[in-house]
């Protein structure tokens, strides 16, 4: 058995145990090894979403005891938000924790160490920016940004600052996942030939609020705020608070569900971005105002950059009116399939001896192997304390005391912004998006793609 096989069944034994897998192992006297191990990290809130109070509250206090944390700050340009911000954290923490009008208020008072950023898909790019530049470390949902004029600025925001930074693709923290890229970065899977990403739902309320739309009034919001670097557009409580559906604030589909699994594709393969993106769909049964489909399927084509005879394929299909959600992620190779669903490595598909032999090839298939028995994705909207978020959270913690390197940095995100940017580029164009490796541009119909 190999070291790198044993050191992966070690680790499943552990998370199997309930010890959270992370690149850092933390004890009590391993703490005092680190300069200014002791003093608190103040943790502010930027945005008290739906997200953050169902998965990062439950997440963070998982944790926080032990790593020596606490939240400190909430700031929300909505005032109910904010109250309840406030309200929620008090009643978890015990004591009273300050609310802000928005971001500059809480960052000039100095009040807080790192911030916790969930709000609107478009905004969570600037939201890092102005966390970096207020010296903070930042735990950044996804998708970290929805046009590479952010997605750049972003990065090099970030890649200036020493500040730690974790995109928040918790599948960088399961077991299961690290056992899959270690298994094909080994060259046991062979050359992948197609990956399939499918994620399905039978939803009419998915990214709907329509009980707090009616709560929302343009007096109680910052609406100026809220629409940062977007066009001016007139107050509207559905595009405030069910932005998923309405692009420019959201790209919906690739941003929010494809965001997760294209990054495993990067991560894998150790490719930046795909070659070229082709998208269709529709709006074909929730007509209810949106503008985002409801359907959609994507083809990738992915690759060296350098060698365009050598690749593969991927697809994403996605739709929002059948389905029992079970996001898949399967990867092909000649000799079978390594299945992200079952978390086994089988030869189901692999290249028989009979139809091997026919053309005067060697058979080719692949071991019956199991990855892990370990964490299953949690594709609910809000993923409460699920052991993958859980675990990702524990490892942002982990690095802003260690200074190193999260599971997911700020290139996870740029990488799998430039797949989501290219993929809303080819649906609202209907032209097949490549990328400008010079430029840093998605390009379709030879322009450059922009809002």
């Amino acid at each position: 058995m190999s070291t790198e096989r044993r050191q992966f069944i070690k680790q499943t034994a552990l998370a199997s145990a309930g010890v959270l897998f992370s690149q850092v192992s933390w004890s009590a006297s391993s703490y005092k090894r680190i300069l200014g191990s002791n003093d608190r990290v103040r943790v502010g809130v930027v945005g008290f979403s739906d997200r953050h109070r169902d998965s990062h509250m439950p997440c963070f206090m998982n944790h926080y005891k032990e790593l020596n944390f606490d939240v400190v700050a909430v700031s929300d340009i909505w005032k109910q938000r904010r109250e309840e911000g406030a309200a929620a954290w008090k009643a978890k923490l015990g004591y009273d924790v300050a609310a802000y009008r928005n971001n500059e208020e809480m960052y000039a008072k100095k009040a807080v160490d790192a911030v916790f950023i969930g709000t609107a898909d478009f905004q969570h790019a600037l939201h890092a920016i102005e966390a970096v530049k207020a010296g903070c470390d930042a735990y950044v949902e996804k998708p970290f940004a929805e046009t590479m004029a952010d997605n750049r600025a972003a990065l090099k925001a970030i890649k200036a600052s020493d500040r730690i930074i974790q995109i928040g693709s918790q599948r960088r923290s399961g077991t299961n996942y690290h056992a899959a890229e270690a298994f094909i970065k080994s060259g046991k899977f062979g050359p992948i030939t197609m990956v399939e990403l499918t994620w399905n739902v039978n939803q009419p309320g998915r990214w709907r609020r329509p009980a707090l739309v009616a709560q929302l009034k343009e007096s109680d919001v910052d609406w100026k705020r809220f629409l940062m670097n977007r066009p001016a557009e007139a107050f509207d409580p559905r595009k405030y608070l069910e932005y998923r559906l309405f692009w420019p604030y959201s790209s919906g589909l690739p941003g929010q569900w494809m965001s997760h699994q294209i990054d495993t594709v990067h991560w894998f393969t150790g490719l930046p971005h795909p070659r070229s993106v082709v998208a269709n769909g529709g709006i074909y049964m929730w007509k209810d105002g949106r503008r985002n489909w409801d359907t959609m399927t994507a083809v990738f084509d992915y690759g060296p950059l350098n060698d365009p005879a050598t690749g593969f394929q991927v697809t994403f299909g996605a739709r929002m009116h059948n389905g029992d959600e079970r996001p898949a992620e399967i990867y092909y190779s000649n000799g079978g399939e390594l299945n992200l669903i079952t978390n086994q490595v089988s030869p189901r598909g692999g290249l028989t001896k009979k139809f091997a032999e026919a053309m005067q090839l060697q058979a080719n298939l692949l071991p019956e192997m199991s990855l892990s028995n370990a964490e299953a994705v949690v594709a609910s909207a809000n993923t409460g304390g699920d052991t993958l978020t859980s675990n990702h959270v524990r490892n942002w913690m982990e690095c802003v005391r260690s200074r190193k390197a999260p599971h997911a940095p700020v290139e996870a995100g740029y990488s799998h912004s430039i797949a989501n940017i290219m993929t809303t580029a080819a649906a609202r164009t209907g032209m097949k998006a490549t990328f400008d490796e010079k430029t840093q541009e998605v390009m379709v119909g030879g322009k450059v793609f922009t809002l």
